[in-house]
């Protein structure tokens, strides 16, 4: 993986893990938890995808459908 590939990979996992916190209003640890945990992130992060050369907004869907079909639901902040 050249540094570049790992730099996008970064960022669209920042972006994703913002988007998680903002619409489960969410902690950051939990938005990094549930996300890091997901098969979208595994194919994210496995540069043959080519799933890294995508959008957040793109790879956030993807992770929405994988909630929805897995029946993962986000947890919501407790406070």
């Amino acid at each position: 993986m050249t540094n570049q590939q790992q730099e996008m990979i970064e960022y669209t996992t920042q972006e994703v893990i913002g988007y998680l916190i903002e619409d489960n209003e969410i902690t950051m640890e939990q938005a990094m938890e549930m996300f890091y945990m997901s098969d979208t992130f595994e194919k994210l992060s496995d540069v043959e995808t080519g799933l890294y050369l995508d959008g957040s907004a793109y790879v956030y869907e993807l992770l929405k459908r994988e909630f929805k079909t897995n029946k993962v639901l986000p947890m919501k902040n407790s406070v």
